[in-house]
């Protein structure tokens, strides 16, 4: 059966099987007007588990030593879903000399390996349980519940109300979590009819009873199917992943490697039996650790990490490369920045998860800041309104490091201000820099 490719009311982008328009509550089935109302709402090696050994790198630009590589560069790929990105980003963060897995190019800094690594748990050194987790949220308000619009229809299993067909209010159009050392936010945006965006925040401990935190984000590719499921299902498997490795004594960048595969699978899990059924469910996914003086930085895909010292007068810088075919053409010099971004393929994405990606590439870098800062960990649906370091460290409250949630509230709504063209997540990580153990 034809269906129309937007909503006769508002136009607004319909998926096969909608029974009404997720923004103006238009029965698509039917003939009669939309209704009238509209309410809204040190470093450590390389992912691979034989690492080179060698001699630290002088510091980079920030002042941090150097981050470690875990692929070659890359040639121009093939182009995969289209993001929604809309920010004429930079191929390259300013500040750590890092780039990873084929993100672009940069010097190859020497490995350093930590005598001893993170500890093996043992008759001394107990592990310690974790708190937090990931957002899963199952989408539609449970059937048989009336409309909290018309308070007269009741509420289908799509989460639409049968009598005057008004999307009900759903777990995921807004969450928030936070922790003792780390906060996130998201949000549905103000024209997206659900939210494919997903989280997870958590805090462990390492063997030595020194804490981690971890943060993962991830962002539903809209062009695929049940992007919604794809972003949870890799949240809370790269965040369970993570919460099992780092007690255990796991290298923290060899765990974010493995953290990503494991969200991998669990996408790729969601993959209608019968190929070519439908498009795979897929996301990108980017996540940050703290560890030990270390900060640990793992993506696929066009979802950032930042960098913001607490001293505002330090540079900020980006600690992440997107996988688009616009940060390619630019790395390998056969475009530059102005080109590439005026392009239309420019945002369409060349890394993601799910079982119609090409090879799979995680990048992970381990960076040693010498000085306490806050990693702001987004989807683009923040980045479009703050690009560059420089804007995302303006946007930043003062006091993001005592006040994570606070602050990722504010960035969210930035995105929100600025129109909210698409979902909308970001996590707010304090960086603490440990203290030096006293001289004997």
């Amino acid at each position: 059966m034809h269906r129309p490719s937007g909503c006769p009311s508002c136009a607004e982008p319909l998926e096969e099987g909608d029974r009404f328009c997720g923004v103006c509550g238009y029965a698509l089935s039917a003939g009669p007007p939309p209704p009238d109302d509209h309410p809204t709402v040190a470093l450590v090696p390389v992912a691979a588990p034989a690492a080179a050994v060698g001699t630290p790198e002088p510091s980079g630009p920030l002042g941090w030593a150097d981050a470690s590589h875990t692929a070659g560069p890359a040639e121009p790929g093939p182009t995969g879903p289209t993001g929604s990105a809309t920010g004429d980003g930079t191929a390259g963060p300013s500040g750590p000399a890092a780039t990873t897995g084929g993100s672009g190019p940069g010097p190859v800094p020497t490995l350093v390996d930590e005598p001893g690594g993170w500890g093996a748990a043992g008759p001394g050194g107990a592990t310690t349980g974790h708190t937090g987790g990931g957002h899963t949220g199952s989408g539609a308000e449970p059937p048989g519940k009336t409309c909290v619009a018309c308070r007269a229809g009741r509420v289908d299993t799509d989460g639409y109300c049968e009598h005057c067909g008004h999307a009900q209010p759903r777990e995921r159009d807004h969450l928030e979590e936070e922790l003792g050392s780390v906060a996130a936010v998201s949000d549905r945006g103000l024209r997206h009819h659900r939210n494919e965006d997903s989280f997870a925040v958590a805090a462990t401990a390492l063997p030595d009873g020194s804490a981690a935190t971890v943060a993962i984000v991830c962002d539903g590719v809209s062009s695929a199917s049940r992007p919604d499921e794809a972003s949870a299902a890799a949240a809370v498997a790269a965040n369970e992943a993570l919460l099992d490795a780092l007690p255990r004594g796991a290298l923290p960048q060899q765990a974010m490697h493995e953290a990503i595969l494991a969200a991998s699978t669990a996408v790729n899990a969601l993959a209608p039996e019968v190929p070519g059924a439908q498009n795979a469910p897929a996301c990108t996914l980017v996540g940050a650790v703290t560890a030990g003086g270390l900060l640990i930085i793992g993506w696929v895909g066009d979802s950032r990490a930042y960098w913001v010292p607490d001293d505002r007068s330090a540079p900020p810088a980006r600690l992440t490369e997107d996988d688009s075919w616009a940060a390619q053409m630019v790395a390998a010099g056969l475009m530059n920045e102005a080109e590439a971004y005026a392009d239309v393929r420019a945002h369409a994405i060349t890394g993601w998860l799910g079982a119609d990606a090409y090879e799979l590439e995680p990048h992970t870098v381990a960076f040693k800041p010498d000085r306490p800062g806050v990693v702001v960990v987004c989807t683009d649906g923040l980045w479009n309104y703050a690009e560059s370091a420089q804007d995302m460290a303006r946007l930043l409250p003062a006091d993001a490091a005592a006040r994570p949630l606070h602050s990722a509230q504010v960035l969210v709504g930035h995105a929100l201000d600025g129109g909210g063209h698409d979902n909308v997540t970001v996590a707010v990580v304090p960086f603490a820099v440990p203290d030096e153990p006293a001289a004997a």
